[in-house]
């Protein structure tokens, strides 16, 4: 899979942009402020019809404009077609092969990327919402139907929660529908268990490829992944039994959730954890073992999706490199070369290991603009 060219129209610092790209490793490279990582950004719009870093579309606009444009040509074993996202101040529209598409579920997963930006190397020891994120961007574009019941649950988690904030208290006993919140919790635990059913499975596959990465990077160390659920779940539970369990603990936790106004079980706060060598890295790993294990997990993303999707993603580095020692530089450069379609910022070539990339294509990006390109 390949970005051979994007269009960009008044997105963020950018009015006007056309610009084609090399198949191997394309380097960006400029100041800070210039438009480097908003070029990255506008990348994965392109994938997820989404920010990674703003969850406000109107600040993606630029400031003397109404609306932005992304388009751009990608190439998969099955050809050459173009995909393109509208924002404009009323909302967002994405169009594949120039037709509109009214459901997310069926754009996301026409053009995977992984992004690995320097917040990722905190993905072991950072908060669990990080990396729920992590899981949901990931799986969601190598699985429409994970991303079909992502977006469901979602909503059904919504309905419920603003459920809860519209009960009416009389005599401190809330007023409930007991029919209306069956079918609530219904929908919860229908959604809610495909989801964790999913993610054993496929944080199975993601651990295989990452313990063999880590592994080959660390020379010795053995890196294990758990996915951490309601108590009594693992990777051998059924659907159903994954249902039973957590139709349990809303029953069990229902007066405290109508107290607080918020639903506080379910997929929303399961959590990853990171083991090299049976330790928990978040916990007792130094700041080198952290890091590679970060590495080894987004290196063993694009292998992953290889497999899932049969084809490799587009790897987004947004300064990356300098924040990673020379080995960790060499693994990263010498996995991704010939491999994967990269894109890479930095603020100097002196951050790179420049022996190690072929042929790269250098851009110099200076107040939005591709000089040189």
């Amino acid at each position: 899979m390949f970005l051979n060219s994007l269009r960009l129209k008044d997105f963020r610092n950018y009015e006007e942009l056309q610009v084609d790209f090399s198949n191997s490793i394309n380097v960006l490279i400029g100041d800070n402020a210039q438009g480097k990582t908003n070029l990255l950004e506008a990348i994965y719009l392109l994938s997820m019809a989404r920010s990674h870093r703003d969850n406000n579309d109107h600040d993606l606009i630029n400031w003397s404009a109404d609306a932005a444009d992304i388009l751009g040509e990608v190439q998969t074993k099955s050809g050459k077609f173009p995909l393109e996202v509208q924002i404009t101040k009323s909302g967002k529209k994405v169009f594949v092969n120039h037709l509109i598409e009214n459901r997310l579920s069926n754009y996301i997963g026409n053009f995977n990327t992984v992004l690995f930006a320097p917040e990722d190397l905190d993905l072991v020891k950072g908060a669990p919402g990080g990396r729920r994120k992590f899981i949901d961007s990931e799986f969601g574009q190598m699985s429409a139907n994970y991303l079909f019941n992502l977006l469901q649950y979602r909503e059904a988690l919504k309905n419920r929660n603003a459920y809860f904030k519209n009960i009416q208290w009389t005599a401190a006993k809330p007023k409930i529908d007991e029919i209306y919140l069956t079918v609530l919790d219904d929908e919860l635990i229908k959604y809610g268990s495909e989801i964790i059913f999913q993610r054993f499975a496929l944080v199975q596959t993601l651990e295989k490829y990452s313990f063999e990465i880590h592994k080959a990077i660390s020379n010795t160390e053995e890196l294990k992944i758990n996915y951490m659920s309601f108590a009594g779940i693992d990777e051998r539970s059924t659907i159903p039994e994954i249902s039973e369990i957590f139709k349990k603990q809303l029953l069990k936790n229902r007066t405290r959730e109508l107290l607080l106004k918020s639903t506080t079980v379910g997929p929303h706060h399961d959590d990853l954890k990171f083991f090299i060598n049976q330790k928990e890295v978040g916990s007792f790993a130094s700041q080198g073992q952290q890091r590679t294990t970060a590495l080894s997990i987004r290196l063993a993303e694009i292998e992953m999706m290889k497999y899932e999707t049969g084809e490799y993603p587009i790897l987004l580095l947004d300064d990356v490199l300098s924040e990673l020692d020379g080995d960790r530089q060499t693994q990263l450069l010498r996995f991704i070369q010939d491999k994967v379609q990269t894109f890479l910022t930095t603020t100097s070539l002196s951050d790179v290991e420049k022996e190690l990339i072929k042929n790269p294509k250098i851009y110099q990006v200076k107040d939005g603009r591709l000089i040189n390109g």
